[in-house]
C-alpha cells in the first residue's frame, strides 16, 4: 500500500532554513504529481508546492523565492527546502499523492503521510 513518511521537521529561528523529506512507498512514485501542504492551528489546510512528473512546479504566493520542491525519482524521495523562515511558515507539514501524473485540485491527493512540525520562531 502507499506509504509517505515525513522528516526534517524541527525548530529554527527567523531567517533560517529547512529541509523537508518525504519517503514514499508502495507505488510508482515516478508517475504521480505530489505535493506539500501545511495546516497551522486554527487554520485552513494550504498548498504550499506542487511537482509533477515533468517536474513542473508551483508554489504558494507567500513562499515564492523562499521554498523550492524537487523530487528523486531513484530515490523515491520528495524534498522542500524552506529558506528565509518566517515566523507564519509555523505549520504541521504533509506530503502527498496525487491520483494522477499532473497536479491539477487538492481533490485530487488521496494519499496522505502523518506530517512533521515545523516551528520557526522570531
Amino acid at each position: 500500500q502507499v506509504q509517505l513518511v515525513e522528516s526534517g521537521g524541527g525548530s529554527v529561528q527567523s531567517g533560517g532554513s529547512l529541509r523537508l523529506s518525504c519517503a514514499a512507498s508502495g507505488f510508482t512514485y515516478s508517475a504521480y504529481c505530489m505535493a506539500w501542504f501545511r495546516q497551522a492551528p486554527g487554520k485552513a489546510r494550504e498548498e504550499v508546492a506542487t511537482i509533477d512528473t515533468v517536474r513542473r512546479t508551483t508554489y504558494l504566493d507567500s513562499v515564492k523565492g523562499r521554498f523550492t520542491v524537487s523530487r528523486d525519482n531513484a530515490e523515491n524521495t520528495l524534498y522542500l527546502q524552506m529558506n528565509s523562515l518566517k515566523p507564519e511558515d509555523t505549520a504541521i507539514y504533509y506530503c502527498a499523492k496525487s491520483r494522477y501524473y499532473i497536479c491539477r485540485t487538492e481533490l485530487d491527493y488521496v494519499d496522505w503521510g502523518p506530517g512533521t512540525q515545523v516551528t520557526v520562531s522570531s
